[in-house]
């Protein structure tokens, strides 16, 4: 598929867990972008969550590991306690020290996309009760990628998505259940000019949690 765009990086922290639900649940088989994922969780937090999510999931749910290749297609969730970031189109994971009190941190992901995908990217930030992820979806911005936030009036915990919005002016606010929806026709833009950075969406790799 030629697509605008790369990879779709979210963030989310309170009431997380039902909005992810509802946006992975919205994302078919036939969705060809990565999609990664920080969901704040303490380091003694369920191990299980991956396993939760993919029940909802048409597409592979997987913790990466260091240095693991981006494949499109699938669903990365940030491990407990590391913050998870983009370099040289692979993951890296980090120990470095909390960020706003958060390992793994929204920031750190969001600005290591927007460095390595620039316009590429598809940011989007749900519910949380807390300010990470604004300046990550700014950096997004910032670097001429597509900027999503949860309407703050559907969110379970309305400051995340509030400091979002008041840090940037994203290009669309929205209802939960309107996000999946809305991803599906990003990625029908086709980009003008040849970047040289199209993905092999036809790749499939047997990943699992």
């Amino acid at each position: 598929m030629n697509t605008a765009f790369e990879i779709v990086v979210v963030g989310s922290s309170t009431g997380g867990l039902q909005a992810l639900q509802i946006l992975l649940g919205g994302l078919s088989t036939v969705f060809p972008l990565p999609v990664v994922i920080v969901q704040h969780r303490g380091k003694n937090s369920d191990a299980e969550l991956c396993e939760f999510l993919a029940r909802d999931a048409s597409l592979p749910v997987v913790e990466p590991d260091d240095k693991q290749e981006i494949i499109p297609g699938h669903i990365y969730l940030a491990p407990r306690d590391y913050h998870l970031l983009i370099e040289n189109r692979n993951f890296a994971l980090s120990t470095d020290r909390p960020v706003g009190f958060a390992r793994p941190s929204i920031d750190v992901l969001f600005e290591s996309a927007a460095h390595e995908f620039a316009e590429r990217t598809i940011g989007v930030i749900l519910t949380g009760a807390n300010r990470d992820g604004a300046r990550g979806l700014a950096a997004i911005k910032s670097r001429s990628g597509f900027t999503i936030v949860e309407d703050p009036e559907s969110a379970s915990r309305r400051e995340m998505p509030d400091a979002a919005i008041a840090l940037s002016t994203p290009d669309l606010i929205l209802p939960l259940n309107e996000i999946a929806h809305q991803l599906f026709k990003l990625i029908q833009t086709v980009e003008p000019r040849d970047l040289g950075l199209q993905a092999d969406f036809n790749v499939a790799m047997p990943y699992g949690c």
